[in-house]
């Protein structure tokens, strides 16, 4: 029972920190959040909608309540980064050795595993 709580947490605690430490980097305008953004061909907005999407999956995934939501949303907006890594951008992007590509990745298989650990929550969900 106690591997489970921490794999959970760590899991809350990756996916969480990931998406909050790109948040200064989409909302202050840096280079490469424009170049990317404008790249897909939704600058501004799509930056900033981003942005609020990750900001609110991250808060849902810290309380364990709703871990499940936010984790199910995360995955949601890691689908497009994948995506657009693979089809538009190119793994790496400005130089970065693929690391924008990795942690899309990290996010999404850290969420894959908080909607499988909280599963419950989603069944008792469909069941009302």
């Amino acid at each position: 029972m106690k591997t489970n709580t921490y794999l959970l947490w760590t899991c809350r605690l990756v996916a969480a920190i990931i998406m909050l430490q790109t948040l200064f980097f989409k909302f202050s305008g840096a280079e490469e959040s424009i170049y990317i953004f404008t790249k897909v061909g939704i600058e501004p907005w799509g930056r900033y909608g981003s942005g609020v999407a990750e900001l609110i999956a991250s808060i849902l995934i810290l309380i364990p309540k709703t871990s499940v939501y936010g984790a199910i949303m995360a995955i949601g907006v890691m689908a497009g980064a994948i995506a657009s890594h693979l089809f538009i951008l190119g793994i790496e992007v400005m130089g970065d050795h693929g690391q924008l590509f990795i942690y899309a990745l990290l996010v999404t298989i850290a969420s894959i595993v908080i909607v499988w650990k909280e599963r419950n929550q989603l069944l008792a969900l469909i069941k009302k």
